[in-house]
Parts: structure tokens; C-alpha cells; sequence
């Protein structure tokens, strides 16, 4: 499948800022069932193409301005090809021992009612025992927008039994970690169906199955990913992996307004991104 992307966020500082410092995680890598076609980002009108892989194997770039600005306007776009591969993650080329993924956060740290529940799940094998993990996490935790927030942890939204996405993500990994299963929060962007359809970036997880390696679990979907989704970053939790995360020196109100939009590419739209993609490596060779 061919998937157009294109995420807007803007950030507005109501007294202007002297500094900002941002670290982004907004452009998807390469693996096996994902090739990127192309894809860039900039900030306010300026290419950002310091992207540099990390440990966990994504790409993740600095952006820094020193001067005052009253705004931010995050911009990524792009062209990925994807191809289902039954959930199962390979060709990261990860740099960090698996284990790293068995590690608490302040976020996915599980409660006594989390660790229950992953102890009391049966399946005949791993991989059906995760299964079995993800929909006791939806039917513990009903999908509610606006019931929590970006600081909410995973034992607090288990315990109000409403949440979303994110926190769908956190309690799966926390359960899985309590039971030995390193587990890894995923943000991306998935293409989804129906006039209900969110224009937001989706979050989901990866757990370590043995025999399979990494495999992709949306507990909000109750599926395994599929050619439907795009990878972008993986974290210890939401924070961890947050598309856009850093600090700024200002006075005032900050607001913030984000706009997702996701569709599948016909053939002459990947037809003419490719010829742009090659007019762009021939621009750069005669400049060489």
C-alpha cells in the first residue's frame, strides 16, 4: 500500500519565545514491509536534514532557535509503501539489548490490578498469550477521549477504566513487562477508515515474542499492525517517543494545534513523487 502523510503542529507563544529546543521524531525509517519513498520535515519553512539514527534504531534530529519567534510550524510530509508482514517488525537495525525493554517508567510502571491481569491470562504459546493480553487491557479500559492526558500513567487510567490510544499502549507494555515480556511504546500513523476516522498520530506497541522477534500490537484495534500503519519511533513510553519533545524560554500561554492527514496514494501521485525524488538526487550530483 502507498500512503501520502502529511502532519502539521504549530506552536504559538502568546509573548514570543528567546529560545526554543526541540527534538524530533518525525521521520519513519526503512524496514522490512516499509520502504520510504521520500519524506521531509521543516520548521517554520526550513529543512530540517540533520536526521541521525538512535539505539533503538529511529531517526530523531535537533532543532534549535536562539532568537525570538512567536511561533512554530512543524511540518512533515511524505510518501511510505508499506506491506503487511503479520504484525512482525524486522531490519531496525537496533543497538540496544532487548532487555532495556523490561524497564519501568513513572508512565508504565504496573499496579497491582495490571500485574493481575497479565498474570491471568492463558494462551497456549507466547505469542497467544499476548493476544489474550491485549483485549483484557481494552475490556478493562474502554476508548474515551478527553478522559485523560499526556501525563496520565498507565495505573491511573486502568484504575478510571477509560482512556485512549496512549493509554491502551502503557498499560499493555507495563503488563507485559510484569511478566517477563519486554515491551516498547510505538507512535506512527495509521490509515484509518470511516468518517470517524481521527486525523492524529496513533500509538501502539511492540512486544518480543520468541522465535518471531518484535512483534506490533494496537490494543485500541485489537490487531496486530498491518500495511496500514506507518512506523515512526518506539520508546520505554509515550514520552519516550514523542514525535516532538523539548523546552522553551518564554512568558506567557503556549497553544498548540496539531492536524494529521493520511490517504492512500493513487499511482500517478507515487508516480510523480518519484520523479521529484529523482530530479532531486540529479540536482545533487551536478552540484557535487
Amino acid at each position: 500500500m502507498k500512503l501520502l502523510v502529511r502532519h502539521q503542529t504549530i506552536y504559538n507563544y502568546e509573548a514570543g519565545s528567546s529560545r526554543v529546543a526541540m527534538m524530533l521524531k518525525l521521520k519513519p525509517r526503512g524496514h522490512k514491509g516499509q520502504h520510504v519513498v521520500e519524506w521531509d520535515v521543516s520548521v517554520n519553512g526550513e529543512p530540517v536534514t540533520n536526521f541521525t539514527p538512535n539505539a533503538f534504531g529511529d531517526l530523531e534530529a535537533l532543532w534549535i532557535r536562539h532568537d525570538r519567534t512567536d511561533s512554530a510550524t512543524i511540518l512533515a510530509t511524505g510518501l511510505v509503501e508499506t506491506s503487511d508482514t503479520a504484525g512482525v517488525i524486522a531490519g531496525l537495525q537496533e543497538q540496544v539489548n532487548p532487555r532495556v525493554f523490561l524497564r519501568d517508567t513513572p508512565l508504565t510502571r504496573p499496579s497491582p490490578a495490571i500485574q493481575a491481569m497479565a498474570q491471568n491470562v492463558s494462551g497456549d504459546d507466547p505469542l497467544a498469550r499476548l493476544h489474550a493480553l491485549s483485549a483484557a487491557v481494552i475490556g478493562k479500559v474502554t476508548y474515551r477521549t478527553g478522559a485523560t492526558s499526556a501525563t496520565t500513567s498507565a495505573a491511573e487510567a486502568f484504575a478510571l477504566g477509560a482512556g485512549v490510544c496512549q493509554d491502551h499502549a502503557q498499560i499493555f507494555i507495563g503488563a507485559a513487562r510484569s511478566v517477563g515480556v519486554p515491551a516498547r511504546y510505538v507512535t506512527g500513523y495509521l490509515l484509518a477508515q470511516g468518517e470517524d476516522a481521527l486525523h492524529e498520530t496513533h500509538a501502539w506497541t511492540e512486544a518480543l515474542v520468541p522465535g518471531l522477534g518484535w512483534v506490533g500490537f494496537d490494543p485500541s484495534n485489537q490487531i496486530c499492525v498491518t500495511e496500514n500503519y506507518i512506523r515512526v519511533a518506539c520508546g520505554l513510553d509515550a514520552d519516550d517517543a514523542a514525535p516532538v519533545r523539548g523546552s522553551v524560554t518564554a512568558a506567557g500561554s503556549i497553544w498548540i494545534d496539531a492536524d494529521v492527514r493520511i490517504a492512500q496514494a493513487s499511482e500517478d501521485e507515487r508516480e510523480q513523487q518519484l520523479q521529484k525524488q529523482q530530479q532531486q538526487q540529479l540536482q545533487h550530483v551536478g552540484a557535487i
